[in-house]
Formats: structure tokens, C-alpha cells, sequence
């Protein structure tokens, strides 16, 4: 069992990061945790921050080495990629205003110096929103982004030592271009899901590419996973932190409705375990942070550190841990931040925290009103007054049900038990506008059954 706990000033010395969206935040072996750019409020950042994780203290290093231009570092970016190898973290690309970036830098974390690079070979074309991952402690695999003109679907290898870029070239079966995916090196394979596809769709796919290492001597190819388990719903933005035998995904953006389409922010943690190969979803034993998109999460040991994002109206900074039950910080629950769904302007409400099912404990501390509240529906008080109607009477209910049965069921109440394990087992993003009136008028009517026995329990 897992539980979110807000961070709070007793869990380290110095100032974490400003709020921020689009950053990178890279481990530099199991000494740091390094962030660097980002945006907020329409600007970009060019700050380095670093958490000392043995000190256990965040602080602004002074940084060394300048462009052309004077200027110490890179220019002010976000949606970059940023890839740890030993004490060195490689930037390249991103966005500053309106311009896609193509620049490629390093930073020594040793003694704090940007210097800017440059390659040869394969050059990439400037990108933001690409992912990339380290191979070993020598080379960097980047795939896809977006140009400002079309999405991607190359593959780049970077060797850190000659500077050169190579251009893979991967022929049969591709992934659709995309940007907004993660891409993570899980021993020979680089693993890619999701992202914002051609034409706009979020997808939802898994996808492996071989042929990364030159000692296998494998030729390069792409193939599409199809794991059992609960998998994730389609997303761009999340997060994938490398965590042992499992990949943690966190968070993300996607999009809902039936006829019309709004946004939806993520805040679940689904694993990929590799062990398995299956998915499935982490147990957490409490509410989770308000949900976000191009945040970034890094692990440091068993715990797992949240910082920034953005869900469509705020862009967040409080950072928050992730850790399993027997940590000294979980002792804490009291000191996390409430949970703001009020923040959203959107469906993001419905992210996880909406399961149409209940137990006896749980009736007071998720009434309807609160149900109603969670999906930001307006139901007047005069409604809540109306008597109960049985749902044989319930013409939608029946309909909906009839229509998942395929059958008629004006006198057969087991395609209605049918429609509720539907909804029961149902994904938030999955259950479809128009089936909200009929549920919430399900969920009204089973607690009130529940009610009444309470009270024959009670009399008798």
C-alpha cells in the first residue's frame, strides 16, 4: 500500500521549485535530483534546481559556461528532454515562446558548467514535446516530437562521447508520429506509450523498439505490446518513472464525452510490471494530489517525488511524496494539503475518484451531494426531494441496460445487476455523458435501500 503525503518544510532544508509545468527533473546517480526550465504563466524558465538527496536540502547552484550571446546556459525552455548520464545531464531541444528549439547542452553536475555542444551526423530537426531515455551510461535514444508543423516518428541515438547522432533507420510496422509520449530504455528494449498523435487523437498504445544495441546485433524494429491488466486509459503528458521490476506511470492528459469533446487531467498511478508483463493499478490508500499533466516524478529509493504540472487553469509547485505504508513520512497523513477539485474547470473531476459502487462505511463520507459536487453537476435541492423511482419504472436506466444486455429487460432485473458491474468496473473517462443521469439516479436509489435496512435493522 502505497499514500500521497504533501511535502512539507520538515521534510528538507532550502526552497523547493516555483510552480512549473514542462520541466525536467533528471537523478544524478543517488546523490541529486536536478530540475531545470519549465513554464508558468506564459513564461519560460531557465532555472537549475537542485535536491541534495543524502542533505536532504533543495538549492540554487551558481552556474558557469555561456552562449554567444553571454548568456550562462540555455535560453529560457520547457517541454525539452533531459537525459542523466553519470554526472552529466543532456539537453536538447524545446520550446521558448513560439520558436521549437534544436540546441544540445550539457551540464556537469560536478562543478556546475553548461557547455553547448555540437554534433555531427544525423542532426535532429528542432522538436519540443520528444522523449528520450539513456542506453547504459554512454548513449541517449530520442523518438518523435513535433516540429511545429507535423508530428513525429524518428529515431535518434546520440553517442555522449564522439558527440555523433545517428538517425536509426527502422523499416516494416511503425508507431503513428506523436508527441507528449514518454519513452523509457527497460534493458533492450525502449518502451513508448502514448502521446498526441496525426490529427490530433490521444492514444493509448504500447509500443517496443529492439535493435538499440550494438552488441545484440539485433536489426531495429518496432513492435506493439497488447498486456493484460488493467491498462492505462489514452494519455499524453504522464509521467513513467523506472522503479526496479515495475514502471510507475503517473498522471497525464487525455479527452472524454460522447458528442462533444472536453479535456480530462489525470491523477492515477498505474504499473507496468515487468516481471509479469501486465498492468496494473497501484494501490494507494489515500487521496491523491489534484490531477496534472507535464509534471515530473522521480524516484529516490522506495519514495517517489512529485513536482509541478498543470491541469488545464493552474499550474502547481507544492511537491508532494508518493511512499509505501511503512515510511516514516505516511506517519504524517494529517499534514497533507487538501485535495482542490474546485481548481478544475473540466472533467478532471471524474479522474479516478468517482467508482460507482459503496459500502455501509463508506455512505457518510460519500453522499450524493458530494458525488454530485465531485462531477460538477448542478441538481437542484427541490430534485433531492422527489420520491424514489424503482428501476423498473427507470425508462433510461432501462434502456441502457437493455442495450449492454441485448435484451429486453422491463421484466428481467439481471441485466440492470449486469449495467451496475458495468459501471462498477468501468473507467471514469469510459462512462459516457448521457449515462450520468441514469447512474446518479442508481446510486440515489441504493443508498436509500441501504438506508431503510438500516433502519428495519434498527427497529428490530
Amino acid at each position: 500500500m502505497y499514500y500521497w503525503v504533501g511535502a512539507s518544510s520538515s521534510d528538507y532544508a532550502g526552497t523547493p521549485p516555483q510552480p512549473r509545468s514542462g520541466h525536467s527533473a533528471v537523478n544524478i546517480g543517488k546523490s541529486k535530483v536536478v530540475v531545470f526550465g519549465g513554464l508558468v504563466d506564459k513564461k519560460f524558465l531557465t532555472d537549475i534546481l537542485v535536491y541534495d538527496i543524502e542533505a536532504k536540502l533543495w538549492y540554487q547552484p551558481e552556474c558557469t559556461g555561456s552562449d554567444s550571446d553571454g548568456h550562462v546556459g540555455p535560453t529560457p525552455r520547457a517541454f525539452h528532454v533531459a537525459v542523466a548520464i553519470d554526472c552529466h545531464m543532456f539537453v536538447f531541444g524545446g520550446r521558448s515562446g513560439g520558436q521549437r528549439l534544436g540546441d544540445f547542452w550539457v551540464l556537469d553536475t560536478d562543478i556546475w558548467q553548461w557547455s553547448e555542444l555540437t554534433g555531427f551526423g544525423d542532426l535532429p530537426s528542432p522538436r519540443d514535446f520528444a522523449a528520450a531515455s539513456s542506453i547504459g551510461n554512454r548513449k541517449i535514444v530520442m523518438y518523435g516530437g513535433w516540429d511545429g508543423k507535423k508530428w513525429l516518428s524518428d529515431v535518434y541515438v546520440l553517442d555522449t562521447i564522439s558527440l555523433e547522432w545517428t538517425e536509426l533507420s527502422v523499416s516494416a510496422t511503425l508507431p503513428q508520429p506523436r508527441c507528449g509520449h514518454t519513452a523509457t530504455m527497460v534493458e533492450k528494449r525502449l518502451l513508448v506509450y502514448g502521446g498526441r498523435g496525426g490529427g490530433g487523437p490521444i492514444m493509448g498504445d504500447l509500443w517496443a523498439l529492439k535493435g538499440l544495441i550494438e552488441e545484440e546485433n539485433e536489426t531495429p524494429g518496432w513492435t506493439q505490446l497488447k498486456l493484460p491488466g488493467q491498462a492505462p486509459s489514452p494519455r499524453c503528458g504522464h509521467s513513467v518513472t523506472n522503479a526496479g521490476h515495475y514502471l510507475l506511470m503517473f498522471g497525464g492528459h487525455g479527452t472524454g464525452g460522447w458528442l462533444s469533446r472536453y479535456d480530462i487531467y489525470y491523477n492515477d498511478c498505474v504499473v507496468l510490471d515487468r516481471v509479469s508483463a501486465t498492468w496494473k493499478r497501484l494501490s494507494v490508500g489515500n487521496e491523491p494530489p489534484p490531477a496534472r499533466a507535464y509534471h515530473s516524478m522521480t524516484a529516490i529509493g522506495s519514495r517517489y517525488l512529485l513536482i509541478g504540472g498543470f491541469d488545464g487553469k493552474s499550474t502547481y509547485g507544492e511537491p508532494w511524496w508518493l511512499v509505501p505504508q511503512d515510511d516514516p513520512i505516511a506517519n504524517r497523513l494529517t499534514a497533507s494539503p487538501p485535495r482542490n477539485i474546485s481548481e478544475s474547470k473540466d472533467a478532471a473531476s471524474l479522474n479516478g475518484n468517482f467508482q460507482p459502487q459503496f459500502q455501509e462505511n463508506q455512505v457518510e463520507k460519500f453522499p450524493l451531494s458530494e458525488l454530485q459536487r465531485r462531477l460538477q453537476l448542478s441538481v437542484s435541492q427541490s430534485n433531492s426531494m422527489l420520491p424514489i423511482v424503482n428501476e423498473l419504472e427507470d425508462k433510461e436506466l432501462l434502456e441502457l441496460a437493455s442495450r449492454l444486455a441485448g435484451q429486453n429487460v422491463s421484466a428481467n432485473s439481471l441485466a440492470i445487476e449486469a449495467l451496475r458491474e458495468h459501471w462498477k468496473k468501468a473507467e471514469p473517462n469510459m462512462i459516457k455523458l448521457k449515462e450520468l443521469g441514469p447512474l446518479l439516479r442508481d446510486y440515489q436509489r441504493l443508498i436509500h435501500r441501504l438506508h431503510l435496512l438500516d433502519c428495519v435493522v434498527f427497529l428490530s
